[in-house]
């Protein structure tokens, strides 16, 4: 079964109170804060400090408001604590074969594939949200993957080996350079080229990003205008985060 796009946004084709989340460790704790206020501040200054996993927690508390974002986040600390073997392999299999992790085929559309508490209740996701699963409980045990942003699917990066790509959808298959042309092949069509750039890692707030646009097209599609709203306003704060007043007015306008 082929990717899909997700309406509305070039992404991967195939809302609980908010509990104290944990600073970094440089900022201390952080006391009752609603989740809004806090993903904005969080998503700001350098990119390869947002902590990528609170920030997944506060979007998902956002749509979820009886959710506990440090409870999501000790959710991650339990997965990677499970993991006795720290490496790539030992990763995938941890995740895609003991723990059952999957692309869900058969409701790719279902905005709970995106949801931390969904993906770690229901072991389902679409690529972007197993990836940044796997990309976490990689963190918490010393394996190093980056996230790749090829159109309509995103994939994984070996930082040790950048030769080697892991599709998170499909359990955790491994891809060399061949296996990505092929992947761009069934979404796009035999005539497509690779770009190298689309294996180059994609940025923290990217990420975000792309996860806050194929909700958003989800959102459009169902005529799902109060989650469109708390959506399009943590893409604001993105926008702010990376000095982009044009992106901010175009969405503050509700314009793509």
């Amino acid at each position: 079964m082929g990717e899909r796009q997700w309406p509305g946004v070039v992404e991967e084709g195939p809302g609980r109170h908010p509990g104290n989340l944990e600073a970094p460790a440089s900022a201390g704790t952080v006391t009752a804060v609603g989740p809004t206020e806090r993903f904005a501040e969080i998503v700001l200054g350098a990119d390869e400090a947002v902590p990528l996993d609170q920030a997944w927690a506060l979007l998902t508390a956002r749509a979820h408001p009886a959710v506990d974002p440090d409870a999501l986040v000790a959710g991650l600390d339990d997965l990677a604590a499970g993991c006795r073997v720290p490496t790539l392999d030992g990763l995938r299999h941890h995740l895609f074969v003991d723990q059952g992790f999957v692309g869900n085929q058969d409701d790719y559309y279902d905005p709970a594939n995106t949801y931390l508490d969904e993906v770690l209740e229901r072991h389902l996701g679409i690529p972007i949200s197993l990836a940044v699963l796997t990309m976490e409980v990689g963190r918490r045990i010393g394996v190093p993957v980056d996230g790749v942003g090829l159109p309509g699917h995103f994939l994984l990066r070996d930082r040790v080996d950048p030769e080697v790509f892991v599709d998170a959808f499909r359990g955790g298959e491994v891809l060399d350079r061949d296996g990505c042309v092929r992947v761009l092949q069934r979404l796009h069509g035999p005539d497509i080229r690779l770009d190298p750039a689309w294996l180059e890692p994609v940025g923290r707030r990217a990420i975000l990003e792309r996860m806050l646009a194929n909700l958003v097209g989800v959102f459009q599609q169902r005529n799902a205008h109060a989650d469109l709203l708390w959506a399009r306003d943590l893409q604001v704060h993105l926008a702010t985060a990376r000095a982009d007043p044009r992106a901010r007015l175009r969405l503050r306008a509700g314009l793509n």
